[in-house]
């Protein structure tokens, strides 16, 4: 019978403020709702400036400067959909308990890369991946791998909500808990869904509505949901690929707050075409970039601040400013 998951390791200190809209770093507080859970508001620093590494197109970009005791190492990785090769030679570090934001134009292997991450390419009829991509000093290619606990560890939040619509408030959130196998009882379960709701900055909004269907929310709570759902299964990654591109300002301004709780706890990987997000949720940035029919590539990536102020490649520096994308 397994239980809920937990890690062991212990949280590591935050570098950076994954701000919200304001930029100053308030999270979620649930303490006014009745209920079990309640989450404290925490204050963050920017980190100083640090040079970022820079790339030869077509190369994967060394490591990003300042990556300690990453969660993810990744080095040379490839994709290839058949014939037709999407993403060339990447190597990347993803920081424990940091956010790392993808940046690029559409079709430079953005997402092709967050599915790499937790093997969702290996749903594709003809998709091919090479490399290595390591979790925890773990190849997740390793044939004694198991895939459905390796999910299980990596959260995936994606572009459009997809809670299931049929299905209650609550049993969205414990449904990973079937998936898995993991077993618990009534109690256990209760307190899950205030948890997970509380973390995904839901509870308060829907305490009183736990058997309503999920459905029934408004775009923004559901990706909340979905992001509650996700966490339900104690996973120590969450990859989330444009979560706020179908939402409006406020709503987005709320995922953004809880991205920045959610980090003391788990590791966020995000794609996003809004430049100003990844100034302020992410820790770590990577630009991608492809040229006509050629597969994609990182240009350039580092810590956000230095990639926003201080780009090493004239290409980021244009895209960041928006002179093109």
């Amino acid at each position: 019978m397994n239980e809920l998951p937990q890690d062991p390791r212990p949280p590591a200190p935050r570098p950076n403020g994954a701000g919200t809209g304001a930029g100053d770093g308030a999270g979620v507080t649930a303490s006014v709702v009745p209920g079990r859970a309640a989450l404290e508001p925490e204050r963050y620093l920017k980190p100083s400036g640090r040079v970022s590494a820079a790339a030869a197109p077509h190369s994967g970009a060394a490591p990003a400067e300042g990556v300690a005791n990453p969660v993810f190492t990744c080095r040379d990785v490839s994709v290839f959909y058949g014939d037709k090769q999407a993403l060339k030679s990447v190597s990347l570090d993803v920081g424990r308990r940091q956010v790392l934001a993808m940046i690029g134009p559409s079709g430079c292997g953005k997402s092709t890369f967050l599915r790499c991450l937790n093997r969702m390419n290996d749903t594709i009829a003809g998709a091919r991946v090479t490399g290595s991509i390591k979790l925890d000093a773990q190849d997740i290619h390793d044939d004694n791998l198991d895939v459905v606990q390796l999910r299980a560890r990596i959260g995936m939040v994606f572009q459009k909500p997809n809670p299931f619509p049929a299905m209650s408030i609550y049993d969205n959130v414990v449904a990973g808990l079937k998936l898995t196998g993991t077993k618990a009882n009534r109690s256990v379960r209760d307190d899950l869904v205030e948890e997970c709701l509380t973390k995904a900055g839901l509870w308060r909004e829907v305490y009183d509505r736990l058997r309503q269907p999920g459905g029934a929310l408004s775009g923004g709570q559901q990706q909340r949901l979905c992001i509650a759902r996700s966490l339900a299964i104690r996973p120590r990654v969450l990859l989330m690929d444009e979560p706020c591109s179908a939402l409006d300002p406020t709503s987005t301004r709320v995922i953004e707050q809880t991205m920045a709780e959610l980090v003391k706890e788990v590791t966020i990987v995000i794609v996003t075409h809004n430049m100003q997000q990844a100034q302020r949720v992410s820790d770590q940035c990577a630009f991608f970039l492809a040229e006509q029919n050629q597969p994609g590539y990182i240009v350039e990536h580092g810590p956000t601040e230095a990639m926003f102020e201080h780009p090493q490649d004239p290409r980021t520096s244009d895209y960041v400013n928006g002179r093109f994308g």
